[in-house]
């Protein structure tokens, strides 16, 4: 026997949709990843405070140093001794690092063995 349908279908085990904050059409309890954490921005912050010397390393693989004196959304400011200032925009920088502690991924080459000291010899003659 057909029995007419009351209503709109449902599935019979359908979870329920708690509206998790996902993005739209996306699957839902997901939230999207924050754009910025501001960490760039303290960490910039504090080596101007300080005028820390510091060495940023360019895409091209090259190095300047300097302190920073400035930055924005789009560049930074490095002041240099004897030397040019330069403005770098951000999208160029590999890296920056504090020049009182190198990174740890470069290690300076081992340094070879003292020599040991050469006995004199004497000459029996």
């Amino acid at each position: 026997m057909n029995r007419p349908m009351k209503g709109p279908f449902k599935p019979r085990f359908q979870k329920p949709h708690h509206g998790g904050g996902g993005p739209p059409g996306g699957p839902p309890g997901r939230s999207r990843a924050p754009d910025s954490t501001w960490q760039e921005v303290n960490y910039l912050k504090r080596l101007i405070e300080r005028q820390t010397p510091v060495c940023v390393r360019l895409r091209t693989n090259e190095e300047v140093r300097g302190v920073l004196e400035y930055y924005d959304a789009a560049f930074v400011r490095l002041t240099r001794q004897n030397a040019p200032n330069l403005f770098i925009f951000k999208h160029e920088i590999k890296y920056i690092y504090e020049e009182s502690r190198p990174p740890s991924r470069v290690s300076p080459p081992p340094s070879p063995p003292p020599e040991p000291p050469q006995a004199e010899e004497e000459a029996d003659s």
